[in-house]
């Protein structure tokens, strides 16, 4: 992908605020899944920062688990010789700090053993490589599998995750009073390391959400981070294709 500006991506953010920092890198999401989950507040709170505030909608915490893919990921400009692609699976909540809306990571499996040495090495972000496959089942949903291999968790239950999906439905853009946009709309993240809080930013044009079915086969990603378990079904939303830049991860101030 060829070198863009930032500001060709609306940043959308949920309180109006703009971007904090030179948007260095470029990558293409592609054949992405966001599963919602309500939980108590009082039940996820021990488990966010006190720096940050846990946000709630409605009285309820949401936890997510996000499988996708990247493409082209690498520096803006650089030729695609030198990009990468890999799968990658989050496990995420939704915070606020000094006001900005923002993503919490919990934890952030990658497909390639490379990028998760590196990323984990320069930025201390929760990072693991997990042995991933990504591909199409006789129905034509993506099949997307990951299972970390790092025996050693929060809960020492393995981190595992299976589950065939696809798009059901016309693409939309999330309507800022909806919850779909209050659960997508996030363009700042935020993770805790050994030493501090750190946070980085994401741009992009608004997601192109699709209504989605999914069959889950195996998902102990909560489990795993010690999180409290989820009662009911998720809200699920699938997300094709969408270029996006972003900014390298620094330490907050507290």
């Amino acid at each position: 992908m060829n070198a863009q500006r930032t500001d060709q991506f609306r940043w959308t953010s949920a309180d109006g605020s703009s971007p904090k920092a030179p948007h260095v890198a470029s990558m293409t999401w592609r054949d992405g899944l966001f599963v919602h989950w309500p939980v108590e507040p009082d039940e996820l709170r021990p488990h966010v920062p006190g720096q940050l505030r846990l946000e709630t909608r409605d009285g309820r915490a949401w936890l997510s688990v996000v499988p996708f893919v990247l493409t082209n990921v690498g520096l803006r400009g650089t030729p695609s010789i030198a990009r990468l692609a890999f799968a990658e699976l989050t496990v995420r909540t939704y915070v606020r700090y000094r006001g900005d809306p923002g993503l919490f990571f919990f934890s952030i499996d990658v497909g390639s053993s490379l990028v998760a040495a590196a990323v984990g090495r320069t930025t201390r972000l929760p990072v693991h490589h997990a042995r991933m496959r990504v591909g199409a089942t006789e129905e034509n949903h993506v099949a997307f599998k990951s299972e970390r291999e790092e025996a050693e968790t929060a809960s020492d239950t393995p981190a595992r995750f299976a589950a065939a999906y696809q798009p059901n439905g016309e693409p939309f853009t999330a309507d800022p009073n909806t919850l779909a946009y209050w659960l997508t709309a996030r363009r700042r993240f935020y993770a805790a390391t050994a030493t501090g809080i750190l946070t980085g930013e994401i741009a992009h044009d608004p997601w192109p959400l699709q209504p989605a079915t999914v069959t889950i086969h195996e998902n102990t990603m909560l489990e795993a981070e010690g999180l409290p378990t989820p009662v009911g079904e998720p809200i699920v939303h699938y997300a094709d294709e969408l270029s996006m830049t972003g900014s390298v991860p620094r330490r907050i101030r507290t």
